[in-house]
């Protein structure tokens, strides 16, 4: 995982955007530290489950090189906490302070504050679950407003997809899940593209925690936890 991660950030890293995208952060680059102890530590096995998200969030992976990650439950809960260095180029509104950083990753919370709850040992939780994100990069606008992968002009993404595609492959090829779990709608059609049909991998979704999304801000956990358990991943 640590080698194809490696593959990934250096393909990324390559790529150059045009307007609306202004600043690109890569934490594959400069908080690869605790992205590699996130693999070494909860990654080096095969898995029952795997889930994936769309890019890092501004106050979560962007701070602590780990997907979905809310400070506090990387730090407490993975027992994860390595220095991290800052981008090239920063957006003066989007510093990266890595764990100082006092903002909190509201859709980092909500994800594993229902896992943390669930599995108080996070070892009990990553011995047949993974989370990775389909994107490691961080696009923001000028204003510094977060813009997704799925806002990239297409002439720009193809290449963008081509590289997180190939890293998704390897993912899958390493981990050999049962599950590939969209976390989101986007995140869902990108394992389907990739599965095609006959991988003998079964999909599904749960709703994404973003605030972004009304759905999510009245009882994500309840709702999430729903359509595992409807899915038979959960009992």
């Amino acid at each position: 995982m640590i080698a194809a991660a490696a593959e990934l950030r250096d393909a990324v890293g390559k790529l150059r955007f045009d307007a609306p995208v202004e600043y690109v952060y890569n934490p594959l680059e400069y908080a690869w530290d605790a992205h590699c102890a996130y693999l070494k530590k909860y990654g080096a096995s095969r898995k029952k489950v795997l889930m994936m998200g769309m890019n890092p969030g501004p106050f979560g992976m962007a701070q602590t090189g780990v997907p979905f990650g809310e400070i506090a439950a990387v730090r407490d809960w993975m027992g994860i906490c390595e220095p991290v260095k800052k981008p090239v180029r920063q957006h003066p509104k989007r510093p990266i302070e890595g764990f100082d950083c006092p903002k909190s990753e509201v859709s980092g919370r909500r994800l594993w504050g229902l896992f943390a709850e669930k599995y108080p040992v996070a070892n009990d939780f990553f011995c047949d679950h993974f989370i990775l994100n389909y994107c490691p990069l961080v696009f923001m606008e000028e204003s510094s407003r977060n813009l997704t992968p799925d806002k990239i002009p297409a002439a720009q993404a193809q290449a963008m997809c081509e590289a997180c595609d190939h890293h998704l492959r390897q993912a899958i090829e390493i981990l050999k899940p049962d599950w590939a779990i969209g976390v989101g709608g986007f995140a869902l059609k990108r394992l389907q593209a990739v599965l095609g049909k006959d991988s003998g991998i079964r999909t599904g979704t749960i709703l994404h925690p973003s605030p972004a999304s009304p759905a999510a801000n009245k009882g994500w956990a309840e709702k999430a936890e729903s359509q595992l358990l409807e899915l038979g991943i959960w009992k």
